[in-house]
């Protein structure tokens, strides 16, 4: 499995001090964990940010990262071996590991922090930190703040500035590496094979968690943990729920089904959206809106590139899909009065797409001064235009009611446009129709 070398996380490290103000520190938490049910842990994931600059894995540790420390930029307390906790819960890195494999110029049990951390603080001029983020935390953190200040008399000097470290973070994230795509790539191949997968054995008579197991299946199978977020598997009217999560109803012959999953990998996410029908073939009408949703789909790719702005993508798919409705009978009058008016908003009224990386709603600014954001190489963001027609909409036909497709890709933009990361999954109505036809076959 591509993962990211620590060579990169040192990079990382040095470009974050390189941006802070001289006799600072920068002090970031891991993620907590927690509690699913009474003393049943939820699966552990590390903090995204504290995974971005360290890759270390584990609970009940913190950075400090200190540009021009003499005795090492780079401190990580973190928990001490403890072969008896470790018999329950498994292997820790202790201090030693910290170094060895992490990278750390110091490392500290996580026991002695109130000890030791405030003595780092103290003559820093600058703290760095994500206030907000870890409300637990940001009361530690102040604790020591305290202590430092109770201390003035004595020559102690507190820090005069606190400066939001997610700022200058999130726009680092932004912009991806080759080693990040080389994992996003994976991870979309991964998630791919699980959208055909599901393709494959889809037929009347079935749950929607049938297909969620064939996807998770196929996630722990290309060696992901977990999946990015929760799958989403929508049969009939249920994709018409934007974040439809029960996935326990039955799939019926003439329905669609959205499926809008993907897994995570060394923690960057893929988001992938495909809808196709259960049995195997579209009506005239799914047909219909599936493939107005698809053009729109392949007209955003043609928006994203060095030198576009982020919301050019989105207003071509609003015009693919506006004019389209007009065609349809869906909408009446004329396409830019309606897209003035936002006409289309009762059967499309999210955007085209988000940020894709660490986390699936990625973090960076969208807008910069007011202005919508320039897109250069390196950003990876999701293409993911639909219709969705509500089963209770008495204001069209009763032929197109409970409709709803969603299809969504993964890009990544290169000097010269986009890399489409998710191809690996079929869209074309032949494509779909010929591959559960196939697989159909298999089956009898």
């Amino acid at each position: 499995m591509t993962c990211i070398p620590k060579s990169e996380y040192a990079r990382r490290r040095k470009a974050l001090m390189a941006q802070m103000e001289p006799n600072s520190i920068a002090i970031l938490p891991a993620a907590p964990v927690y509690i699913r049910n009474r003393d049943v842990e939820h699966v552990y994931r590390q903090d995204s940010d504290f995974q971005y600059l360290s890759g270390f894995p584990e609970p009940e540790a913190v950075i400090a990262l200190i540009p021009g420390r003499e005795h090492g930029e780079y401190v990580l307390f973190c928990r001490e071996r403890d072969p008896e906790r470790e018999l329950w819960d498994g292997l820790r890195a202790g201090q030693e590991g910290a170094v060895r494999d992490y990278g750390a110029d110091d490392a500290f049990p996580i026991a002695d922090i109130d000890d030791i951390l405030p003595g780092l603080i103290e003559g820093r001029s600058r703290v760095y930190y994500a206030i907000g983020s870890n409300e637990s935390f940001d009361h530690r953190l102040m604790e020591w703040i305290k202590t430092i200040r109770s201390k003035a008399r004595q020559g102690a000097q507190p820090p005069s500035e606190f400066v939001a470290l997610d700022h200058l973070l999130h726009d680092m994230r932004l912009y991806k590496s080759a080693a990040e795509v080389a994992v996003m790539r994976e991870a979309a191949a991964v998630s791919a094979r699980a959208h055909v997968r599901a393709m494959q054995a889809c037929r009347p008579g079935l749950h929607e968690y049938h297909l969620e197991a064939e996807l998770e299946y196929e996630f722990r199978k290309g060696g992901a943990r977990m999946p990015a977020y929760g799958s989403i598997v929508a049969g009939g009217r249920n994709a018409c729920i934007l974040h439809y999560r029960e996935n326990d109803r039955p799939l019926r012959d003439g329905d669609l089904v959205l499926i809008d999953a993907g897994c995570e990998l060394d923690c960057y996410a893929s988001d992938i959206t495909r809808t196709f029908p259960v049995n195997g073939a579209f009506s005239p009408e799914q047909k219909a809106i599936y493939e107005l949703v698809l053009a729109a789909n392949l007209e955003a790719f043609r928006h994203i590139a060095p030198g576009r702005r982020w919301n050019e993508a989105h207003e071509a798919t609003v015009r693919v899909i506006t004019a389209g409705l007009v065609e349809l009978g869906l909408l009446a009058g004329d396409v830019d009065e309606l897209i003035k008016q936002e006409a289309y908003k009762p059967f499309y009224m999210h955007r085209a797409g988000h940020w894709l990386g660490m986390d699936v709603h990625d973090v960076g600014d969208y807008k910069i001064d007011g202005q919508w954001r320039v897109l250069e190489p390196g950003m990876a963001m999701t293409v993911e235009p639909g219709i969705y027609i509500a089963a209770d909409n008495d204001k069209v036909d009763r032929r197109w009611r409970g409709i709803g497709v969603r299809i969504e890709d993964d890009v990544v933009v290169t000097e010269a446009g986009c890399e489409i990361l998710t191809d690996g999954v079929p869209k074309g109505v032949a494509e779909i129709e010929a591959l559960m036809a196939a697989a159909r076959g298999r089956v009898a």
